[in-house]
């Protein structure tokens, strides 16, 4: 399999938008000397239940940083709104689906110049890149009614298309493939077509299924990147050897064989897309022209006034761990600080935000490069820690709220579950089962049940207020602190605590700060 398992300890990190500190050193070790119990506020039970605490020890590879492996921190909320909103797969479908080649003004663009430029293209791709009326209308299109949402794909593709671009070469396909995963699916890979069509590269269960994508309650490899990438990659394949030319394989990789031989036959026996168009299903009809224009803007760019920005988070900036037992990403967002948004966007194939240990199949996390060598030192702790809250959560969790603490929140736009979950001080996975929730996908108007952790709590009308209430402390930051390590030395304080009555927007401290802790 082209998913292939790493477990990597650098000396000197990549720089990245989520960096992290070490764990908590030893010395630490003076809050567990009585009874080895803190509180935490792992289950929202009313009674803040009381856990193990987990101590990390720094990993030995990973004591030398440099300081500029800390420059870029925090998330910007826009960046984390995209993330989970379907609005750009919406537009990208529809905009196929009911695509039109009437003649669109945009003197920006000689008919000339591009002409001059997709002859260009054409000399180095084996698509038929070739000028016609057409395929100038859907690009001047684009470029002058979609120029915010070309920005926001070509955003997106400064993570996804390093991958993409791997296992395509590992197949010998043509790397300008990258670009169909942008009409499947505008990069999302929780994307889902009305028919079922799932992940980026859009497959459906039967078709998933065949080139060896497990989908089960808990997981559905269709989301994942890499897996769904070399499915797509052995499926394309198989059409071209079918048809023997890329655009033909790319409108039965939409419609199906069935439908493009159809076409052949109901055109005369033409075998080329442009004259078979007319023949092909609607959807179908848009597919291969909405594919060339992406092609042509992505490669254009600049010349467009379009720019490419570093990703918050880099591909080659992530790796993976094969898990030795079932963890959620909420656990590991507790114990390694990576915000639970970001753990989602790295692992988009588990459904529920729980990846089941089974044996024989190999589920792995992926995780910042950063926080990796911490995560393998203390996996025995971690897995403990995950173990005990599986066993706490047996029970029902509504069962343990009194119905008058319960609150009834009504989806807006630009709220996504964390967001929401920071704001009442619990877990995704707890809306999640309160709600029945199998995705993370919201619409806007929706109603959820919270329990919000203290029932009593004045909610901040935004998840970031610095505003610290009631009873406040002040800890200095010592060498060696972690946010983790600090919120558990007070009962009932997350991580996301801490950074929220601080205005922390990374995980980097330094010795000597002070920082703010309410315990009321």
């Amino acid at each position: 399999m082209a998913f292939r398992i790493f477990i990597v300890v650098c000396f000197v990190s990549f720089t990245s938008a989520f960096s992290q500190t070490n764990g908590v050193e030893v010395e630490e070790k003076t809050d567990v000397s009585q009874n080895n119990v803190v509180l935490k506020d792992s289950l929202v039970d009313g009674k803040k239940p009381k856990v193990t605490q987990v101590l990390f020890q720094n990993d030995s590879l990973l004591i030398q940083k440099f300081e500029d492996n800390f420059l870029a921190a925090g998330v910007d909320e826009k960046w984390l709104e995209e993330l989970y909103s379907n609005s750009l797969y919406d537009t990208v479908y529809n905009s196929v689906a009911q695509m039109n080649f009437e003649e669109v003004e945009y003197p920006e663009l000689p008919t000339d110049t591009l002409k001059s430029r997709l002859a260009l293209l054409n000399a180095r791709t084996p698509f038929n890149v070739e000028y016609n009326p057409s395929l100038e209308s859907v690009i001047k299109g684009y470029l002058k009614n979609r120029r915010e949402l070309l920005q926001r794909l070509i955003n997106l593709s400064a993570f996804y298309f390093p991958m993409f671009e791997r296992e395509l070469d590992n197949y010998n396909l043509p790397l300008e493939i990258k670009y169909l995963a942008v009409v499947e699916s505008a990069l999302k890979p929780r994307a889902k077509s009305r028919v079922g069509a799932t992940g980026l590269w859009q497959f459906m269960f039967s078709t998933g299924k065949m080139y060896g994508l497990d989908v089960s309650s808990y997981v559905d490899e269709r989301s994942d990147p890499i897996k769904s990438t070399e499915a797509a990659a052995k499926y394309l394949s198989k059409l071209y050897e079918i048809f023997g030319d890329w655009d033909l394989a790319l409108a039965a990789y939409n419609s199906g064989p069935g439908n493009v031989t159809k076409a052949i036959r109901r055109s005369g026996g033409y075998q080329n897309y442009w004259n078979i168009r007319h023949n092909l299903p609607r959807e179908t009809a848009g597919y291969l022209p909405a594919f060339l224009a992406n092609m042509y803007i992505f490669e254009y760019a600049e010349e467009h006034g379009f720019t490419r920005p570093r990703p918050e988070v880099a591909y080659f900036e992530t790796d993976t761990i094969r898990v030795k037992q079932m963890i959620t990403l909420d656990q590991v967002a507790e114990v390694t600080g990576v915000a639970i948004e970001e753990l989602q966007f790295l692992n988009p194939s588990y459904k529920l935000d729980i990846i089941p240990f089974i044996k024989d199949e190999n589920y792995t996390l992926r995780l910042p490069r950063t926080v990796i060598g911490d995560f393998v030192t203390n996996e025995e702790q971690i897995y403990a820690f995950a173990k005990a809250e599986f066993d706490k959560r047996e029970k029902p969790l509504p069962q343990f709220f009194d119905a008058d603490a319960k609150t009834i929140y009504r989806v807006r736009s630009g709220d996504f579950l964390g967001k929401i979950a920071r704001k009442y001080g619990v877990r995704v996975s707890q809306i999640k089962q309160w709600n029945g929730l199998r995705s993370n996908d919201l619409r806007i108007g929706q109603r959820l049940t919270i329990y919000p952790r203290n029932p009593n709590m004045a909610v901040a009308n935004n998840a970031t207020t610095k505003v610290v209430a009631g009873n406040a402390t002040t800890y200095v930051v010592k060498s060696g602190d972690t946010l983790w390590g600090i919120s558990q030395k007070f009962p009932g304080v997350s991580v996301q605590n801490i950074k929220d009555w601080n205005g922390i927007r990374g995980n980097t401290l330094k010795p000597g700060m002070k920082l703010k802790i309410s315990k009321g």
